[in-house]
């Protein structure tokens, strides 16, 4: 067609070249499932995931975003949106392939989970749900670093952050977290819902009450929310374009839920004959955009049969030798399994972190010498932003002057407000999957977070996105992403009264997960330097405080400097002893002391103590060192004795160090059962000072 032809012929104004490019994209993510699943047939790749029906509305999106400005947080499904903002063939085969050069990931996620550090796009997790907060999180940065003095200028500009899902991922409930803090704060997040009807085999009706999605989330204040034909990729730009607007003037969130298909079954696994009609298929091709946008352009005079021909051909071309090129690619290397599982350029075991203290003051509780670390790092690095349920002193800044403020349920967080503002320090709902999961967008987006989740036993809500964002965000992407921040959990028993629900521990919840550092401090002093250290760290940190120490007189120091730091790995060895070794952590320390001086008195027992501090990593060579000194070793840990981080030092002292050992290696810890409220449970389920005593004496015999 005579191209001055062309450009006098619109559809809702707009133009042929936006029209085939739209077109393009939609044939071409089509193509590369097409493609896929014939290598998955062919055993040539080993999983398949399309976005087949919902190209329209993405490659209307992906014409109205800004590549690079804006972020994105997709979904599995989001091929036409990727390709749409300039992500090539190339990059998608060769995750498909799992190859090495995968841009992605380097062959270590499967195919569909789009990422790019060019583009903005996030590193797509297969979890359903936990995008929602990160995309949140990723808006809230800009929107606090425009209010924080000399962050300004990272924080202005009308970008916005998409997050896109299927409807089935809206019965999360992170979804309606997200919501939640995006219209309470007006973020610039849209919401992108790609509603194809199910949910693998659950249908919608079965998934959302009424139906629809967007009409329960109607009333929520300042959310646009729109709804529009996904199969009509003219209609979806449209909308889009409102949605995309009303974000970009700070108008609030908005919602575009796109009615699409699904033409494939869910994935390769799944097999949708099994529980859909064919009639229903049948209808639903009948909205199929690979079909009915072509025809529409040539009906409209916008493009010849010829000429989408030519586009086809092209793309198939294209995405043949793509393929070709994938199929040769060399597979990731062995030796790169732990390559980026942590930071590869901060090293918080390195003699860098290692400073003399410079004591000052009179000795004060582990809860005052946190607050003194917070409060330096604060001042010194005004990307740190701390938030959790109850950490400001007011959430109404408007009273402070009337009132004592409040700064934690243990006062951790006292006057870090008053002293930095509320921009800096919040409070959250009461929702630790909201804290942990805005977190982690922040810190992608390049604030600094130092969360608290209030109470250890409270944290389960959160161990989604501990899990599956904040541990793996980094080895996943190749080390594109990365969320460096550190969480503060209060926990542990000894209370009086802490009962189930207030007194547990649980120090393997977080040491199994590779890519989070683990501490737990015993002293006061420790803990300043320790939590300096994780801010300072470039990795995710979990900062466990033991509640029962925060305010022990046995457990005072004195406050030792703005730049005291310890190195992660780096026990101390709290007693020195000929006669065994004991290796423990936390509240457990102060009671082997308790126990081996008593020992060693009275019946000339030597042990010798290291106190780990942190706990991954954890100093391996002090424990080796010492063991291989005093022959001997017994482990202490609040934990339940069965499964515990205790049981992996016991299993590691037996396997590597069994010729310099005269006694088996012997543990103490917690029985096998939660923590009571009575008295007299709490004491028979931890370990005690009688307990460690016993276990000293039946190791000293051998």
């Amino acid at each position: 067609m005579n191209p001055e032809a062309q450009a006098e012929r619109t559809i809702r104004g707009l133009e042929a070249p936006v029209l085939l490019d739209m077109y393009r994209h939609i044939y071409a993510a089509r193509r590369i499932d097409d493609k896929e699943i014939q290598l998955k047939r062919q055993n040539k790749i080993f999983f398949q995931i399309s976005g087949a029906g919902h190209e329209a509305v993405q490659a209307a999106a992906g014409s109205l975003l800004r590549p690079g400005q804006d972020w994105l947080y997709l979904y599995y499904r989001d091929r036409a949106l990727c390709l749409a903002l300039g992500m090539s063939y190339d990059a998608m085969m060769l995750q498909a392939v799992g190859a090495a050069d995968d841009p992605q990931s380097g062959g270590r996620q499967m195919p569909s989970h789009w990422g790019s550090l060019e583009l903005n796009i996030v590193s797509t997790s297969s979890p359903t749900g936990t995008q929602y907060l990160n995309a949140v999180g990723c808006a809230e940065a800009a929107w606090r670093m425009a209010r924080i003095p000399g962050l300004e200028d990272r924080g202005q500009g009308d970008e916005i952050v998409l997050v896109s899902s299927g409807e089935g991922t809206t019965s999360q409930g992170e979804f309606w977290e997200s919501l939640n803090t995006a219209c309470n704060l007006r973020l610039p997040v849209l919401y992108l819902i790609e509603d194809n009807g199910y949910a693998i085999s659950v249908p919608v009706e079965v998934q959302t009450a009424g139906g629809s999605i967007s009409k329960l989330v109607a009333d929520f204040p300042d959310l646009l929310v729109e709804e529009v034909d996904g199969c009509d990729p003219v209609a979806s730009h449209a909308t889009l374009e409102r949605a995309i607007d009303w974000c970009r003037r700070r108008k609030g969130p908005a919602l575009v839920h796109a009615r699409v298909i699904r033409p494939y079954s869910h994935s390769l696994s799944d097999d949708e004959r099994m529980y859909r009609p064919d009639r229903e298929r049948e209808f639903e091709a009948g909205r199929d955009p690979l079909t009915t946008f072509p025809r529409r352009l040539v009906d409209e005079g916008l493009a010849t049969e010829e000429e989408l021909a030519a586009i086809r051909a092209e793309v198939d071309r294209e995405v043949d030798a793509a393929t070709e090129r994938a199929l040769e690619a060399p597979q990731p290397s062995p030796d790169t399994a732990l390559r980026f599982v942590y930071s590869p350029d901060v090293d918080p075991t390195a003699e860098r972190f290692a400073s003399e203290p410079v004591f000052e003051g009179e000795p004060t509780t582990m809860v005052d010498l946190l607050n003194a670390a917070m409060r330096d790092e604060m001042a010194r690095d005004p990307r740190i932003v701390v938030f959790g349920e109850d950490v400001a002193d007011a959430s109404r800044e408007g009273i402070l002057g009337e009132v004592k403020g409040k700064g934690g349920v243990f006062k951790v967080t006292a006057n870090l407000q008053r002293r930095f503002g509320g921009v800096r320090v919040f409070n959250s709902p009461l929702a630790e999957a909201n804290i942990v999961g805005r977190a982690v967008g922040m810190a992608t987006r390049g604030l600094k977070p130092v969360v608290e989740i209030q109470f250890y036993d409270y944290i389960w809500p959160a161990y989604h996105q501990i899990r599956n964002e904040l541990a793996l965000l980094r080895w996943r992407s190749n080390d594109d992403f990365s969320a460096p921040l550190v969480v503060r959990v209060p926990c542990g028993g000894y209370l009086k009264g802490g009962a189930v629900y207030h007194s547990q521990s649980g120090m393997t919840l977080f040491t199994a997960n590779p890519g989070l550092r683990v501490v737990m401090p015993a002293t006061a002093e420790d803990a300043n330097g320790l939590m300096r250290t994780a801010i300072r760290c470039d990795d995710p940190v979990i900062f466990l405080e033991h509640k029962h120490l925060y305010r022990q007189a046995y457990n005072k120091g004195r406050y030792p400097g703005p730049e005291y730091m310890i190195p992660f790995a780096r026990a101390a060895r709290i007693l020195e002893g000929a006669d065994l070794t004991i290796v423990t952590y936390g509240a457990t320390v102060q009671r082997s002391l308790v126990a081996a001086r008593e020992l060693a008195e009275k019946e000339g027992i030597a042990a010798e103590i290291l106190d780990l501090r942190t706990l991954s990593p954890y100093d391996w060579d002090a424990v080796a060192e010492s063991v291989r000194r005093t022959n001997k070793a017994l482990v202490v840990y609040e934990d339940p004795i069965s499964w515990g981080f205790g049981a992996e030092i016991a299993a590691r002292i037996a396997d590597e160090l069994f010729e310099w050992l005269d006694g088996p290696v012997k543990r103490v810890a917690a029985l096998d059962c939660q923590v009571g409220y009575a008295p007299s449970l709490e004491d028979a389920t931890l370990p005690q000072v009688e307990h460690i005593r016993a276990g000293i004496r039946e190791l000293a015999r051998y």
